[in-house]
């Protein structure tokens, strides 16, 4: 039988400013462990360290701009646009726009804190 996932569960963020995560899917919510699928709203300012996850992560952008800083460059990822990032690719995003952003986060396997590998 299908499940439904009544409401997101909020998690804490990390990075400068409060960023709020709605997971409805993945470790935490629904005990997924092969996927987890969230959404992010992030004020504008809003940066995090940087990473180096095990993880594959889509991300699509519904609202505003994603700056995307990567080991040679950076990329600005749009409303409407949508980003691959292979596991193992060292990445930082931040909203740096004054409209922030909102979007979505599907990482493969589930986003966690111990494949994440924050930059300290």
């Amino acid at each position: 039988m299908p499940q439904i996932i009544l409401a997101p569960l909020v998690i804490e963020a990390a990075g400068t400013k409060p960023k709020r995560i709605e997971e409805f899917a993945g470790r935490v919510n629904s005990n997924h462990e092969t996927v987890s699928v969230a959404r992010m709203i992030s004020p504008p300012g809003w940066e995090e360290q940087g990473q180096c996850p095990e993880f594959e992560e889509i991300t699509v952008v519904l609202k505003g701009t994603l700056k995307v800083e990567y080991e040679s460059g950076m990329l600005e990822v749009g409303a409407g646009q949508a980003l691959v990032c292979k596991p193992g690719e060292w990445v930082r995003y931040s909203t740096p726009g004054s409209e922030g952003a909102e979007y979505i986060a599907v990482c493969l396997p589930a986003f966690s804190p111990a494949t994440v590998h924050r930059d300290e």
